[in-house]
C-alpha cells in the first residue's frame, strides 16, 4: 500500500491539511526569524550536567529549526519557543562537550519558495542539522541538505515523501500511528459500534486506520468527511455519532472547538477517540462534560509526567505563557525530545561536530534512549516490511491519556507498538 503513490495528488492533500494544521496544533505567532544562545551504538548519557556547568567556550554548534510562524494558515509558535528555550536550557549546563548550541529558526511562511531558502541558509551557514521541525514543505528541505550531510533529525510528525524515506532522515515522531493507536483503544475498550471522522485533506490516515479494523475483526460504520472551515457541524456530528458507541476523530485544534460545542448539543453519549494536541483542554473548553472521558492518542506521554520534568521547569523558568499554546502537544513535546535526542547523540562525538559526523554517529546509533518520552530508537533498523514508503518511521508506539473535566490526565503508563495493526497483521 502506498499513500504518496503521485506527487500531484500528495501535493493537493498536503495543501488541504495545511488549512486546518492538523498535525500538531497549537497555533500562534512569531518574527521570522530568531536564535538561542566516537561509539553511538548505544545512546544513554543524560542531556547536560544536573550541577553548575562551567560556560561554554567552544566554536558554536549550528542548527536551525524550521516551522511556519507567519501566514494566514496554522502556525506554530510552540515549536520556535521550545527550540530556543532548550539552547538556553543546554547552554546554561555547559552547552555540548563544551560547545554553545546557536539556534536559528527559520521561517518557511507557509511557502515552499521561502523553505528551500531555509535549507539552502542552513547548508550556506554550516549547519549540523535540522532538528525538531515541521512543515508541509520538508519536500523542498531534505533533498537540498541532504546533499550537504546536514540531517532532517527528530522530527515529531513526519508526512512527505523525503521525511519518510530519505536516509538523511531521522524521525522521532510516528504519523499516522495515533490514529491505528485509536483503533486499538477503542476495541480494547469493548467499543461494539465505531464510525470515523477525518478531516478532509488527511484521507491518508484511512488505509491504516481500515488495516487495523479489519486486523481486529471489526469495520467502520460511517467515515465522515469534515470540511475543515464550517461554522456549524451539527450534521456532520449526526452523521458520525448516529448507531455509534465510539467515534474516531481525526480533527485539528481549532475545527476540533467547533466539533465539540456540536457534539455537546447534539446530545450523545459516544466516546471520542481523537489525537494529542488537538483533543484537549482548549477544544473541550465549555464542553467539558460532554467530553469527559473521551480518549486521547498521541506519540509521547503526557507533559505532566516524569519524562518532561526538565522541560516543565524550563518552561516556568522562562515564564513562558502555557495558556497562549499548547506545549502538551505534538508540536511542543516533539521539539524538546528532538533536542534531546541530538544532544545525546552529539555528545558521543569524538573530534568536531560536524554535518557528516553528526550523520554518521546518528546513522549508528541503534539504541537512542530519551528516558522515556519515546520507546529508545534504533536508528540502524528501517521499517522495511511495514507501510511502503514509511521506511524511516522508526517508532511506531503510541500512548493514551484522557479528558477528566476538561483537563487531560495520563490513562496509562508506557507504550503500545501499533505498528503490526498500521498494515493489517494481528496485535
Amino acid at each position: 500500500m502506498r499513500f504518496f503513490n503521485k506527487p500531484a495528488s500528495w501535493r493537493r492533500a498536503v495543501v488541504a491539511v495545511a488549512v486546518c494544521g492538523f498535525v500538531v496544533a497549537s497555533c500562534g505567532s512569531d518574527s521570522s526569524e530568531g536564535s538561542g544562545s566516537g561509539d553511538t551504538s548505544a545512546v544513554t548519557a543524560a542531556p547536560g550536567s544536573e550541577t553548575t556547568a562551567a560556560p561554554a567556550t567552544g566554536a558554536p554548534i549550528k542548527v536551525m529549526t524550521v516551522t511556519t510562524l507567519n501566514a494566514a494558515g496554522p502556525t506554530y509558535e510552540n515549536i520556535s519557543i521550545t527550540a530556543k528555550l532548550y539552547a538556553d536550557y543546554i547552554n546554561a549546563k555547559g552547552g555540548i562537550n563544551g560547545h554553545p548550541l546557536e539556534v536559528t529558526v527559520c521561517d518557511e511562511k507557509f511557502d515552499p519558495a521561502v523553505a528551500t531558502g531555509c535549507a539552502r541558509q542552513a547548508v550556506d551557514e554550516g549547519m549540523v542539522s535540522i532538528v525538531g521541525s515541521f512543515t508541509y514543505f520538508a519536500e523542498s528541505i531534505v533533498p537540498v541538505i541532504s546533499e550537504s550531510s546536514i540531517t532532517w533529525f527528530g522530527a515529531c510528525c513526519p508526512i512527505t515523501p523525503s521525511e519518510l524515506s530519505s536516509p538523511y532522515s531521522f524521525n522521532i515522531g510516528n504519523q499516522p500511528m495515533y490514529a491505528v493507536g485509536a483503533v486499538k483503544r477503542a476495541v480494547d475498550d469493548g467499543c461494539e459500534a465505531i464510525n470515523a471522522v477525518i478531516i478532509d485533506g488527511a484521507q491518508v490516515f484511512i488505509p491504516p486506520m481500515e488495516n487495523a479494523m479489519k486486523a481486529l475483526g471489526k469495520k467502520f460504520g460511517t467515515t465522515v468527511i469534515l470540511p475543515p472551515t464550517a461554522q456549524d457541524y451539527s450534521a456532520e456530528v449526526a452523521q458520525a455519532s448516529s448507531g455509534a458507541d465510539c467515534v474516531i476523530a481525526i480533527i485539528s485544534e481549532t475545527p476540533f472547538i467547533t466539533w465539540n460545542t456540536a457534539w455537546s448539543q447534539s446530545g450523545t453519549t459516544a466516546r471520542q477517540y481523537g489525537p494529542q494536541g488537538n483533543l484537549n483542554a482548549v477544544s473541550a473548553k465549555g464542553n467539558e462534560e460532554a467530553t469527559d472521558g473521551d480518549v486521547v492518542v498521541g506519540m509521547y506521554p503526557d507533559l505532566s509526567t516524569e519524562p518532561w520534568a526538565e522541560y516543565r521547569g524550563a518552561l516556568e523558568a522562562a515564564g513562558v505563557d502555557q495558556e497562549k499554546n499548547d506545549y502538551n502537544s505534538l508540536g511542543g513535546m516533539g521539539t524538546w525530545a528532538a533536542y534531546v535526542g541530538f544532544t545525546k547523540i552529539a555528545e558521543q562525538i569524538e573530534g568536531d561536530i560536524t554535518a557528516k559526523s553528526f550523520y554518521d554517529a546518528a546513522n549508528t546509533t541503534t539504541n537512542l534512549d530519551l528516558d522515556g518520552m519515546v520507546p529508545p530508537i534504533d536508528f540502524t533498523t528501517e521499517w522495511s516490511d511495514g507501510l511502503e514508503g514509511y521506511n524511516r518511521l522508526f517508532n511506531r508506539s503510541v500512548t493514551y491519556s484522557k479528558l477528566d473535566k476538561g483537563k487531560v490526565v495520563p490513562l496509562q503508563d508506557g507504550f503500545e507498538d501499533v505498528g503490526n495493526l498500521a498494515v493489517g497483521k494481528a496485535p
